[in-house]
Order: structure tokens, then C-alpha cells, then sequence
């Protein structure tokens, strides 16, 4: 046997045994408990057709709601799924809208339509393998009719 497949037989071995050590590095994957009277839909006047975009393209990272994936389970693509929720959660949290003072729900909500208007969001890493939760031009105006009219109703509170 010459030594390069002696050598490569060594780095494949080594290799599956750092993917199988891999699994048991598991950061948390979480769903925090969510109080329905703190949620987007009880602080805002939201119609079915932005919720139903929203369920589709946003809640998984920006919700308390998260649909975990099978392959959220597998390192090392668990971590990356797991760190996108995450930072997601961190910067815009639909089950946790009531924490917002009124100012930053405002810019939130002007941020959103920015964000899907531009094309943003939802991340290409996450429509790549969930192609039905792309947002169309179409999807992108009523979140920002939805978006500009939420703010003109908090601003005259």
C-alpha cells in the first residue's frame, strides 16, 4: 500500500471521527414559552394576509415559534441555524412585541418594510431551502402598507 492512500485512508478516518465528535458540541435550541398578550398580533392591528406572510418568511428567526428543522439537529449546520435564530430573536422578536418602547416598535416596523422591500430579508441562506417562504414584490407591498399604517397609528396615540 503506498503511503499517499495510507495517508488518506488516516485523514478520512479522522475526519468522520471529528463530524461524529462535532454532534456532541449542541448549542440550545430553544422555543421560549410566549405569552399571547405580549405577541405582534395583540399590540397591532395586523390582517390575515400580512400574518400569513409573516408566518411564512419571518417567524421562524423572529418569533419565540420556531420550526426546527431536522437538520437543525446535525452540526455543523446546527450551529449556524441555531445562531441565525438566535441573533434574529435578538433584533426582532414578534412574541415579544410588547417589550418594545414605542419608538423602537416604530422603527422596527419601518425597518421591516425596508428589509423585505430591498429583498434583505428573508436571508437568502434561509429562502434557499425554504423557496415558499420568498416574499414577493406583491407580499413586500402589503407588509409596508401594513408597516406604514401601524406607525401612523402608534404616532397618534
Amino acid at each position: 500500500m503506498s503511503s499517499k492512500i495510507r495517508i488518506a485512508k488516516w485523514l478520512a478516518v479522522a475526519l468522520i471521527a471529528l463530524i461524529v465528535g462535532a454532534q456532541f458540541i449542541r448549542p440550545a435550541r430553544s422555543n421560549p414559552a410566549s405569552i399571547q398578550s405580549q405577541s405582534l398580533a395583540a399590540h397591532t392591528q395586523l390582517n390575515p394576509q400580512v400574518a400569513a406572510i409573516l408566518d411564512r418568511s419571518c417567524v421562524d428567526c423572529h418569533s419565540n415559534q420556531t420550526r426546527w428543522p431536522w437538520y437543525s439537529n446535525v452540526a455543523p449546520v446546527s450551529w449556524f441555524v441555531i445562531d441565525h435564530v438566535n441573533h434574529g430573536r435578538s433584533h426582532l422578536n414578534f412574541s415579544e412585541w410588547s417589550r418594545y418602547e414605542r419608538d423602537d416598535a416604530e422603527d422596527l416596523l419601518e425597518e421591516m418594510c425596508e428589509e423585505v422591500k430591498s429583498g434583505a430579508m428573508p436571508l437568502s441562506s434561509y429562502t434557499r431551502i425554504h423557496r415558499n417562504a420568498k416574499v414577493s414584490a406583491e407580499d413586500a407591498r402589503l407588509i409596508c402598507e401594513w408597516s406604514a399604517a401601524e406607525r401612523e397609528r402608534i404616532a397618534s396615540r
